[in-house]
C-alpha cells in the first residue's frame, strides 16, 4: 500500500481527492490535516510514502511546507493546485523549494472533472511513491558570465566534426528542477537556441515559463508558428502541442494525435530537428517516467548529432533516460549537475575553433 498524507484547508477538496485515489486498491490515504503545521506534526507517526498539499493555507502554506518537510523529513510531495496564472507561478516555487510535481485542483462543483482527472493523480502518486527524496538546501545563485568569459572548464566532451545549431531537451517527471539547474547556468549570450519539450499537467506552462524566466539569464518564451529558432533564447511548446521544424527551418505548431501518450512529444520534436538540422543537433534526454524521447535521442544520434542521457543517480525518476540507454542511442551518460558545465564546455571550444 502506498500510504498518502492529503494537506487542504478545504475539506470538500479532501472528500474529492480522498474518492478519486479510492480508485485504486494500492493507495490509502492514512491520514489528512487542514495546515502544513497540523501536517507536519502527523508525518513522523503515519509515516506517509506520498504527501498531496494544496498551496494556499492558513497557519502554514504549501510553500513553507515543502520547504520544511524537505528540512526535517524528506519525502515525495506533489503539489495540488489550481491553473490560475498566479498559481502556475507559484506552483514552480514550490517546486523549486523540493515538491516533486504539480496536478491540477479537480473542481468541486464537475463531477465529470475528478472522474476525469482521477487516472492521472494515481499515476502521479504511484511514480512519487518510488521516488528517493533527499534535503533540499539552497544553494548559492550563480553569477552572469559571458561565453567569453568561461575558462578552464573540464573537457567532457569529445569536439564534433561539425557545429552545433540547436539543442533539444525532453523531460518528465522532476524536469522543472533538472531544467532549473542546467539552464540557470547558462549565460545571457548563449549562441545556441534551445528547445524544451517538458511533461505538465494542463495549466501550468504558463508559469513554468514565467518562473524559468525569473531564474534564467537566457530568454524563455512559447514558440510561435513560423518563428525561426533565435541563438539566446529557450522555447517550449504550446500547450497540448506538438512542435516539429519544417524544410525552411521554422516552427511547426502540430495538434496532431498523442504520441506514446504525449503532447507534446520530445520523440516527435528530436526528430523533426535531426531531420532539419542532421549532425548540427544537441540532444539531452532528462529524468522522467516512461520511454517518450528515447526514440528521438536515438534519431539524433542516427543523424550524426551528439546525444546526452542523465544518469541513474541523479534522476528523479530513470524512466526516459534509461530507455535512451538501453537502445544505445546515449552518447553520453552524465549527473544533472554536469550536464550544463559539458554543454558550455562543447560551445566554448566550437567558438575557439571557429576563431
Amino acid at each position: 500500500m502506498i500510504k498518502t498524507l492529503l494537506v487542504d484547508d478545504s475539506p470538500i477538496a479532501i472528500t474529492i481527492l480522498k474518492r478519486m485515489l479510492a480508485k485504486s486498491p494500492e493507495i490509502q490515504v492514512t491520514g489528512t490535516a487542514a495546515n502544513g503545521s497540523e501536517a507536519l506534526s502527523l508525518i513522523p507517526r503515519i509515516k506517509p510514502d506520498v504527501i498531496c498539499t494544496d498551496l494556499h493555507m492558513p497557519v502554514m502554506d504549501g510553500l513553507e511546507f515543502t520547504k520544511e518537510v524537505m528540512a526535517r523529513h524528506p519525502l515525495p510531495i506533489l503539489l495540488v493546485s489550481v491553473s490560475a496564472y498566479k498559481d502556475s507561478l507559484n506552483a514552480f516555487k514550490v517546486m523549486e523549494a523540493g515538491a516533486i510535481d504539480v496536478f491540477i485542483k479537480p473542481r468541486a462543483s464537475f463531477e465529470l472533472d475528478y472522474e476525469r482527472l482521477a487516472p492521472e493523480l494515481i499515476r502521479k502518486i504511484k511514480i512519487l511513491s518510488g521516488v528517493h527524496v533527499f534535503s533540499r538546501h539552497r544553494s548559492t545563485p550563480t553569477p552572469e558570465v559571458g561565453i567569453s568569459d568561461i575558462r578552464d572548464l573540464k573537457s567532457l566532451i569529445r569536439l564534433p566534426k561539425s557545429k552545433v545549431s540547436i539543442i533539444v531537451i525532453g523531460a518528465s517527471t522532476g524536469g522543472p528542477q533538472a531544467l532549473y539547474i542546467i539552464l540557470a547556468k547558462l549565460p545571457s549570450d548563449f549562441p545556441l537556441p534551445i528547445v524544451c519539450i517538458q511533461h505538465i499537467s494542463e495549466g501550468f506552462l504558463q508559469g513554468l515559463v514565467t518562473w524559468l524566466s525569473s531564474q534564467c539569464m537566457m530568454k524563455v518564451e512559447i514558440a510561435k508558428a513560423g518563428a525561426i529558432p533565435q541563438p539566446g533564447i529557450i522555447y517550449f511548446p504550446q500547450e497540448d502541442t506538438h512542435l516539429k521544424i519544417d524544410n525552411t527551418g521554422r516552427f511547426v505548431l502540430s495538434t496532431e494525435p498523442l504520441f506514446g501518450g504525449h503532447r507534446p512529444s520530445v520523440t516527435i520534436t528530436m526528430r523533426a530537428a535531426a531531420e532539419y538540422y542532421g549532425t548540427e543537433v544537441l540532444g539531452v534526454l532528462l529524468t522522467g517516467m516512461g520511454n517518450d524521447g528515447a526514440a528521438g535521442l536515438q534519431a539524433v544520434q542516427n543523424a550524426g548529432g551528439i546525444t546526452i542521457a542523465q544518469d541513474e543517480a541523479s534522476s528523479i525518476v530513470f524512466g526516459m533516460p534509461k530507455a535512451a540507454i538501453e537502445l544505445g542511442a546515449a552518447g553520453y551518460i552524465v549527473s544533472l549537475h554536469e550536464i550544463g558545465p559539458l554543454i558550455l564546455n562543447l560551445v566554448v571550444r566550437l567558438l575557439e575553433r571557429k576563431g
